[in-house]
């Protein structure tokens, strides 16, 4: 029994879609946090310009419970950050050059603008949901690598 024009058309469509959708999840932007109790991975949207990270997350009413956002600078300088429009208490993870974690703010308080840092210069910070950190034993000195993040030096 040969299949007809329509089912064979279906079938490869079919196909197309499913390999781009894998494709598309492979080559998402994502952080592995290297924690002592595991890899923990999370999905990042990158910002790497000025004017998208003077934006960041505000206005932004929910994140996913495994997703973030990474903010990629030209410089290893002292980046504070505020939570000015931000609806979302954030943690925020300071990365330094080498992607150790160098400090973390956790907790910081939406519609809030008291500049945090950590005290220490940073190349990369990733916002995640507040407790995200504690959650999942995110500490100083934890490695992070990047996946698909064409930004990155």
């Amino acid at each position: 029994m040969r299949p007809t024009r329509a089912v064979t058309r279906s079938l490869l469509a079919l196909a197309i879609i499913l390999s781009s959708t894998i494709s598309a999840c492979a080559s998402e932007p994502r952080v592995v946090l290297h924690t002592a109790s595991g890899e923990v991975p999370v999905t990042v949207e990158v910002v790497s310009t000025p004017a998208q990270q003077a934006i960041g997350l505000m206005y932004r009413k929910e994140l996913g419970a495994m997703a973030g956002m990474l903010f990629v600078f030209d410089t290893t300088v002292e980046h504070p950050f505020w939570m000015k429009n931000t609806v979302l208490p954030l943690d925020m993870i300071f990365l330094g050059e080498d992607r150790k974690v160098i400090g973390i703010v956790k907790d910081a308080v939406p519609f809030t603008t008291t500049a945090r840092t950590v005290g220490a210069p940073s190349r990369y910070v990733l916002e995640v949901n507040a407790g995200f950190s504690t959650k999942h034993g995110v500490k100083g000195g934890d490695l992070v690598s990047f996946e698909n993040i064409p930004a990155a030096p």
